[in-house]
């Protein structure tokens, strides 16, 4: 059975690279617990996220929201240049606002059933321009530039999300035709504390048990058995992060049994959950 892990740890309100590579091969799988936007510069690659896939294009900017399970895929050794920003869920929760509502874009996005925002002229806009300052000051070692960079993160967001609701821009759609695939993992979304067995799916799909499996893993890349305990294990994690019990948090997100959700959150995050509160407790301050 293949598994797919959570990558990266993030101790801050946001973390942005510049990378630039080429003969990466084949990228697993993965997801994080904090929200992610890449900005596209150059490569002849797709992005996978919840079995869709994108066609990229240079200035094309991907929205990937934590806990979704997604890589890019390379359809040649060509240079693959791209800006990455990493995002705290609790930072973009502080800024959900009715009158400046930093997570918007990522909503957009989600409405128009698509993970992808295309500026008409990315080079051009005021995202290219705020994204061009953050990159120059990663690392100065000039006075405050700590507080700088919140403050041009900041621009950079609103500016990210000011072209989210213009009419600049489009959200591409999907090059994957599966739409039953879609439609079993929007579902799965859906009722991710409901009984979510591979029979009560093909059930419900009219799908024979082994065509829904082997479907599923052939399209997405991922066993449906993984899927939902990823998705999970993340809206458990969600639930500790506001408040809730690590027992209410694991009964709330649709393990049958807390040893279930303990097992599988060892073998997930390589620590309890309690430990894992209390790592992030002491790295606070």
């Amino acid at each position: 059975m293949a598994e797919y892990n959570k990558k990266g740890y993030l101790y801050s309100n946001f973390k942005i690279f510049h990378l630039k590579d080429s003969n990466l091969g084949e990228i697993d799988f993965h997801y994080h617990d904090f929200h992610k936007v890449l900005i596209h510069l150059s490569g002849n690659a797709s992005y996978s996220i919840e079995g869709q896939n994108f066609d990229l294009q240079a200035g094309d900017i991907v929205f990937v929201n934590a806990g979704e399970v997604h890589r890019p895929i390379f359809h040649d050794n060509s240079v693959y240049e791209r800006i990455i920003i990493y995002i705290s869920k609790e930072f973009l929760a502080e800024y959900t606002r009715d009158d400046n509502d930093l997570s918007l874009c990522f909503k957009n996005a989600m409405e128009k059933n698509s993970h992808v925002l295309r500026l008409h002229s990315f080079k051009n806009s005021k995202v290219a321009a705020s994204i061009g300052q953050l990159i120059n000051n990663l690392g100065k070692d000039a006075y405050a530039n700590e507080l700088f960079m919140q403050v041009l993160f900041l621009e950079f967001m609103v500016e990210l999300n000011r072209a989210a609701i213009s009419d600049e821009v489009e959200y591409i759609s999907t090059n994957y035709a599966g739409t039953k695939i879609n439609s079993i993992i929007q579902y799965i979304n859906e009722n991710l504390t409901s009984d979510l067995s591979v029979d009560s799916l093909s059930e419900k799909f009219f799908l024979s048990r082994y065509y829904l499996m082997h479907t599923f893993k052939a399209e997405t890349g991922y066993t449906i058995g993984n899927y939902i305990t990823i998705k999970r294990l993340s809206l458990a994690q969600s639930y500790i992060d506001a408040g809730l019990s690590i027992v209410e948090a694991s009964q709330q997100s649709g393990f049958g049994t807390y040893s279930t959700f303990l097992r599988a959150y060892k073998k997930t995050y390589g620590t309890s959950p309690r430990k894992k509160a209390e790592s992030q407790a002491s790295l606070s301050f």
